[in-house]
C-alpha cells in the first residue's frame, strides 16, 4: 500500500513537472522566421550566452544567390555574401524578452541597437532603434 502511494507521488509530481516545463519551451525564440520584407528567412540559435540570427534566404538571394553585402558602411565588408550573414548578435535575456544586441540591415549597410520580445508562440516583435525612441519594430513569424 506503500508503495502504491509512492509510485502515485512520484508520477505526479513527474506531470507537474512537465507541465510546468512547457511555458519554457514556448518562450523559445530559436528556430526559422519569416520577416515581413522582401520573403526574408532568419535563423536564430544560441551563439554561447546569447542569440543570434543570420539570413537563409530572401526574394533577392532566390533571384541571385551570390548576392553581396554591397551596402555595408565599411567598404572592407562590401564583397561578403547575404546568404548566411549574422544579421542578429548579442540578445540576452529572456524568457520572454532579449536585449542589448545589435541589428545589421543589409539594405542600408547601419546596424542599430535592438530587442527581441516573443508574442506568443509563433510570433516575434523585433524592434531596433538609432537612438530610443527613434526605433522601429516588426513582427515576424515562425515557420519552424
Amino acid at each position: 500500500m506503500c508503495s502504491k502511494f509512492l509510485v502515485k507521488t512520484l508520477l505526479a509530481g513527474l506531470a507537474g513537472a512537465a507541465l510546468l516545463s512547457a511555458p519554457a519551451l514556448a518562450a523559445d525564440p530559436t528556430g526559422l522566421w519569416q520577416t515581413p520584407v522582401n520573403g526574408g528567412q532568419v535563423e536564430i540559435s544560441k551563439c554561447g550566452a546569447s542569440l543570434c540570427g543570420r539570413i537563409v534566404t530572401s526574394n533577392k538571394l532566390s533571384s541571385n544567390p551570390d548576392l553581396k553585402d554591397v551596402n555595408n558602411s565599411n567598404a572592407a565588408l562590401r564583397n561578403r555574401k547575404i546568404k548566411g550573414l549574422t544579421i542578429l548578435s548579442g540578445f540576452t535575456g529572456g524568457p520572454e524578452k532579449w536585449t542589448g544586441g545589435s541589428i545589421y540591415n543589409a539594405e542600408d549597410g547601419k546596424t542599430y541597437s535592438g530587442s527581441i520580445t516573443l508574442a506568443g508562440d509563433n510570433a516575434l516583435k523585433l524592434t531596433g532603434c538609432v537612438v530610443s525612441p527613434l526605433c522601429k519594430t516588426q513582427t515576424w513569424k515562425r515557420l519552424r
